[in-house]
């Protein structure tokens, strides 16, 4: 398995969070990398209120939070987000996230399709029972990044987790999608693993969350937010013939839609922060 990357595809606006928070990527466990892509850490204190905005991957993330002026820490089971993702900062706080590879989470909560997590976010209790108030007191108080990274592959090597056949094709199939970015016809990719796209939809739902076809417009995103937010001599339209959007005008309205701004002056924002 793949170590954790370093880049900030999805961070809207890396500078600004970097300049506010400690972010940092840690690797489980081995036994838990099958199917766990990372673990992150972000510590803050902040003189004044902070949003961060993310274009979520398609993930579902367990966190340990603790906004140690709001309450008790909390555990939080996040589906893959449809849409921009929004975590207010303020104060001193931190949160212990794991990371699950696209395909990824249903091997631990075997009971229901991952589909059914999509656009919530909700008490981790309520999936996977054993993520008590108690254990995200222990993992979100540990000192240091060895501590907490001990604590969180603690919690997840106690938990029963099968290897799942189809939950490893999910794995794959999203890995070639984000790797590729030639591939963009979801009957090409179902045609390459002897699948109807009927299946290929099927196993998506249940294991991944979102349709394979969502997959390949989100790493599409990806791309586009990446390229405005680290050059300065983007043809525009070239880069969305490259990403396989219909033309300029096409990916204008998607990144407006998604981000708030078009791409032009997102990308002067980021340049101006930096």
């Amino acid at each position: 398995m793949e170590a954790p990357r370093d880049d900030t595809r999805g961070i809207v606006d890396p500078p600004g969070l970097l300049d506010r928070v400690r972010f940092r990527r840690h690797e489980p466990a081995p036994p838990l990398r099958r199917y766990v892509e990372w673990y992150w850490l972000i510590d803050w204190d902040l003189p004044a209120p902070y949003a961060s905005h993310i274009v979520p991957h398609p993930s579902v993330n367990l966190t340990f939070q603790w906004d140690e002026e709001d309450g008790p820490p909390y555990a939080e089971v996040t589906g893959v987000a449809l849409g921009l993702y929004t975590r207010k900062l303020s104060g001193p706080g931190r949160v212990c996230g794991v990371k699950f590879r696209p395909g990824g989470f249903r091997p631990h909560a075997p009971g229901h399709p991952v589909s059914r997590w999509t656009g919530r976010a909700l008490p981790a209790h309520e999936v996977l029972p054993e993520a008590t108030g108690d254990t995200a007191r222990r993992i979100a108080t540990a000192g240091g990044d060895r501590a907490r990274v001990a604590a969180l592959d603690d919690f997840l090597l106690s938990r029963p987790c099968a290897p799942d056949a189809q939950a490893d094709l999910a794995v794959d199939l999203v890995r070639r999608i984000r790797a590729d970015r030639t591939l963009r016809r979801v009957g090409d990719l179902a045609r390459d693993r002897g699948l109807s796209v009927r299946a290929l939809q099927r196993l998506f739902s249940a294991y991944v969350g979102v349709s394979p076809k969502w997959v390949v417009l989100r790493y599409r995103f990806h791309e586009a937010l990446e390229q405005a937010g680290t050059r300065t001599d983007i043809d525009w339209a070239a880069l969305a013939a490259d990403l396989g959007y219909a033309d300029q005008a096409h990916l204008v309205r998607d990144f407006t839609a998604t981000v708030g701004v078009p791409p032009t002056v997102y990308a002067a924002e980021v340049r101006g922060a930096r």
